[in-house]
């Protein structure tokens, strides 16, 4: 092997150990960044997922202007509603199976 060609080698060996070192810092510097740049994403997506419904946002915006209460009224709203939706749809399923369970009961067999 001539004295040029082994320069080059002994030049990559150092530019591949050089490299090495960058990624490794490059590996570090991302990791810190990692917990800021999710969260920044996570607010990111929260606005395009608000602009993509401006009449939610209307309504939201004026039911909180409207309600002498503010947030913690309207959250409290919310909450009974839920509450309500939620007794009402136990109630009725229980309703219909009741209903499934005597009409079984009611109609005798043909013979």
């Amino acid at each position: 092997m001539n004295k040029q060609m082994f320069e080059v080698m002994q030049r990559r060996e150092e530019l591949l150990a050089r490299i090495a070192l960058q990624r490794g810092q490059i590996a570090h510097i991302a990791s810190s960044c990692k917990t800021p740049l999710a969260f920044a994403d996570r607010g990111w997506a929260a606005v395009r997922l608000l602009r993509s419904m401006p009449m939610l946002v209307t309504g939201v915006m004026a039911l909180l202007v409207a309600r002498k209460q503010g947030l913690m009224g309207l959250l409290r709203g919310g909450w009974l509603l839920w509450e309500g939706y939620s007794f009402f749809t136990a109630f009725s399923a229980k309703l219909s199976s009741r209903k499934s369970d005597t009409s079984k009961i009611t109609q005798e067999p043909r013979a």
